[in-house]
């Protein structure tokens, strides 16, 4: 290798660790904009192409993929236009309006990167093939080809711009070799879909193994149960090095202490764990959402395993890694989870935790408890709607064992408060529990114990509502509670349960903020509230809006 090739190469592999780091956007700005940019998107990895122009879009990006070769072509095909085990063949033509250039013959060579199969499968789903010799008559309705040798007509199934699309593959195919297309299209008509779609399949299937994407069966192994106590910190754990606030982003600090080619190496590791993410939830290797979502989980897996092996510790995140293989804490990270989700499961086994499958718990303890129990466990956010996501410091696992002490508490106000006939307590309410939730069973119950001082288990009454607002909400002319709000009421479900105060009151106070929440702006405004308008609390002859 010359001085001048090897310049140009360093130089070049410094361009493309400088694109990781660029938005996608700016990222194709890059690669059109470097002098030889056809030979820097070849000599990138297809999927890292793929993942670009999925982020900025196939419409923005036509010129990356007329860069790319045609195996590089390939498996964009191959990432994009299947879901599980059916070819989409609109996705394959948008793939291939995108790849046709200026350059005819660069096009034919990616059309011909494609297996015969997917070519095959494109007509046999949108065309519908007219034997000229069986039926010389034939007049379909819909738009038509005839082929040169005049004896198939093609008549097309869909129209606008993927029907052209269709049409100048014809074309092209025609143009190459008339003869060859004739025999293609006698076995689009004899060849049954099934074993076309299950052929394509195969030889999909294998490609994407060569990739990185392994067989189910090896990609579980990354979730396979590791003890974390027999892999010991290896620096001390103390508490000076656990943060109890903030986020340490342990997979930064190991990367920021590696040289280019342990990084190259790292980056390889992490993409392969991804990999086997996506088989293993059987998600689709080119769904972007899907990459994106377990790309952040397989990342925050891997935090928590180096913060377990570091002690708590970032400085020694960089030799952990040189020591551990990423799958090693990876699969210590999520056991660390799995553990915490069997200690649920354990509380979900205990008398009384559950009426049928819901939990006697809060609404945000049920969250919490349902979060865990997925058969990956997650963290449930404090924010309505919002999806779980996976646990990332240990900090948060911890939380979770206060979490379970509370639904133990919390159990033991809602077992008090059904009593040995729960079934016909809760029919008062008319609904299902899962669906009217224990919390607004206990709103209820808050309710009458603030405004008449009695432990009643049933819809509250509606002509009672300017009474527990003008209990509950101060006079000012914001949405706040009084001072005193919840003090009657647990005063009363003291005096009557025996169960634990401190955790009772906390029980109250969020309740009487959901209320303050629901309808305290009502309030404030009109010194009136309308039933219609309540979802937080079960009243008389009104079913409470779903959760």
């Amino acid at each position: 290798m010359t001085a001048s090739q090897d310049k140009r190469q360093t130089r070049r592999a410094e361009l493309v660790r400088r694109l990781t780091e660029l938005a996608p956007r700016h990222r194709i700005d890059a690669m059109l904009e470097e002098v030889d940019g056809k030979a820097l998107v070849r000599s990138l990895p297809a999927e890292d192409v793929y993942s670009t122009i999925i982020d900025v879009g196939l419409a923005d990006s036509t010129e990356i993929v007329q860069l790319a070769t045609p195996e590089q072509f390939r498996t964009f095909v191959d990432l994009a236009a299947w879901q599980r085990d059916r070819m989409d063949p609109l996705e394959v033509l948008h793939w291939l309006r995108a790849a046709r250039g200026d350059d005819d013959e660069d096009f034919v060579r990616k059309v011909r990167s494609l297996d015969i199969e997917v070519l095959e499968l494109i007509y046999k789903k949108l065309v519908i093939i007219h034997d000229l010799e069986e039926d010389p008559d034939a007049n379909p309705e819909g738009t038509s080809m005839e082929l040169v040798e005049g004896k198939y007509l093609l008549e097309f199934r869909i129209d606008g711009v993927d029907e052209a699309a269709l049409r100048r593959l014809t074309y092209d195919l025609t143009t190459h070799n008339p003869f060859e297309l004739s025999r293609f299209v006698e076995a689009v008509r004899w060849e049954t879909l099934t074993e076309l779609e299950e052929a394509a399949f195969l030889f999909r299937r294998a490609r994407l193994e060569d990739l990185g994407f392994p067989p189910l069966e090896e990609a579980q192994k990354i979730f396979a149960w590791v003890n974390p106590d027999t892999v010991g910190p290896k620096g001390a754990a103390t508490a000076a090095l656990a943060p109890t606030t903030g986020y340490v982003d342990y997979v930064a600090a190991a990367f920021r202490g590696l040289d280019t080619v342990e990084r190259q190496n790292l980056e390889s590791e992490v993409r392969y764990l991804v990999n086997c993410a996506l088989v293993a939830d059987a998600a689709e290797p080119g769904d972007p959402g899907a990459v994106k979502r377990l790309s952040e989980h397989a990342r925050d897996y891997l935090d928590l395993g180096l913060e377990h092996y570091t002690g708590g510790n970032p400085d020694l995140a960089t030799e952990v890694v040189r020591e551990t293989t990423l799958r090693a804490l990876f699969q210590v990270g999520f056991s660390m989870t799995l553990r915490l989700k069997r200690q649920a499961e354990k509380l979900a086994h205990e008398e009384g935790s559950r009426f049928g499958d819901t939990w006697l718990a809060l609404d945000e303890e049920t969250a919490a408890m349902v979060a865990l129990m997925r058969r990956r466990p997650l963290k449930a956010l404090k924010v309505p709607g919002a999806e779980p996501v996976p646990f990332r410091a240990r900090r948060e696992l911890t939380e979770m064992e206060a979490v379970f002490a509370r639904v133990r508490q919390q159990r033991a106000v809602f077992q008090a408060l059904l009593g040995p006939k729960a079934s016909e307590t809760i029919q008062r309410f008319g609904l299902k529990l899962s669906e009217l939730t224990p919390q607004k069973l206990f709103a209820a119950v808050v309710a009458w114990a603030e405004v008449e001082q009695v432990i009643e288990v049933a819809p509250f009454s509606e002509l009672k509502l300017t009474e527990l607002c003008t209990r509950i909400f101060d006079d000012g002319p914001g949405v706040a509670l009084r001072a005193s709000a919840g003090k009657r009421a647990a005063e009363t479900l003291k005096s009557k349960l025996q169960v634990d105060g401190a955790e009772l009151e906390t029980m109250i106070q969020r309740v009487l903020q959901s209320f303050a929440n629901d309808f305290g702006a009502a309030w404030v405004k009109d010194a009136r509230v309308k039933r219609e308008s309540v979802s937080s609390l079960p009243l008389t002859g009104v079913m409470p809006l779903p959760a």
